[in-house]
């Protein structure tokens, strides 16, 4: 299976995609130029879902002292992430995602179990809360592939992911020719750039991976 290009880098992720213009409530943000400049960013305040990097594929080994191509044993890869999300008081997010399955074998039915975590990231590096699950594949005689399907879930308080109204108003509020800060970008001040951040919640899901597992894929 080709890792790379499955993987999402999430963390680190640019200021643009920070402020959720595209996330999870299907709302979009535009920029709106008249007789004036400002910026008007309709910021969805649910977690955004991705993958971080390496972990969205998994290969396990017949002995754990081999890692060539002969002792592959099953081979997995997470994909169609998807999420949901319920607006209220608390944002209640739900990812759910199908992880397709390669044995090495055709012989016999069988049933494995892939561990998986979800971790919930503010900020984009302080994590707030993580689980870890097991996704059920169910190989049938004769055959070598299969495919399971497992969620994720996280709440947060919708007020701890709001922008400060005084926060959007800077970043909204319009700016005529001749201002003194008209050719300032609020979104490259510090204080501007750290309160997006701090209201920025991500849920992460990959597969719970061993160090040799981890640094088998940074390899591949």
């Amino acid at each position: 299976m080709n890792a790379s290009a499955r993987r999402i880098a999430i963390l680190g992720a640019p200021l643009v995609a920070a402020l959720g213009l595209t996330a999870c409530g299907g709302k979009k943000g535009e920029l709106v130029v008249d007789d004036a400049v400002g910026v008007t960013a309709l910021r969805d305040p649910c977690p955004r879902v991705g993958i971080p990097d390496y972990t969205g594929d998994i290969t396990v080994f017949t002995s754990p002292l081999r890692t060539d191509s002969d002792a592959i044993d099953i081979e997995a890869t997470i994909t169609n992430l998807r999420a949901q999300c319920a607006d209220g008081a608390r944002l209640h997010s739900v990812a759910s995602f199908d992880v397709l399955a390669r044995r090495a074998t055709k012989s016999g039915a069988r049933r494995v179990e892939l561990p998986y975590f979800s971790t919930v990231v503010r900020g984009g590096n302080v994590v707030v809360a993580k689980r870890v699950g097991k996704v059920v594949i169910d190989f049938a005689d004769g055959q070598d592939r299969a495919t399971g399907h497992a969620q994720a879930g996280a709440d947060v308080d919708k007020a701890e992911a709001s922008l400060p109204e005084e926060i959007v108003k800077r970043i909204s509020r319009k700016r005529r020719a001749g201002d003194e800060d008209a050719a300032v970008d609020p979104l490259s001040q510090p204080d501007v750039k750290a309160a997006i951040a701090k209201a920025n919640f991500e849920l992460l899901v990959g597969f719970q991976l061993t160090d040799a597992q981890l640094q088998y894929n940074v390899r591949k």
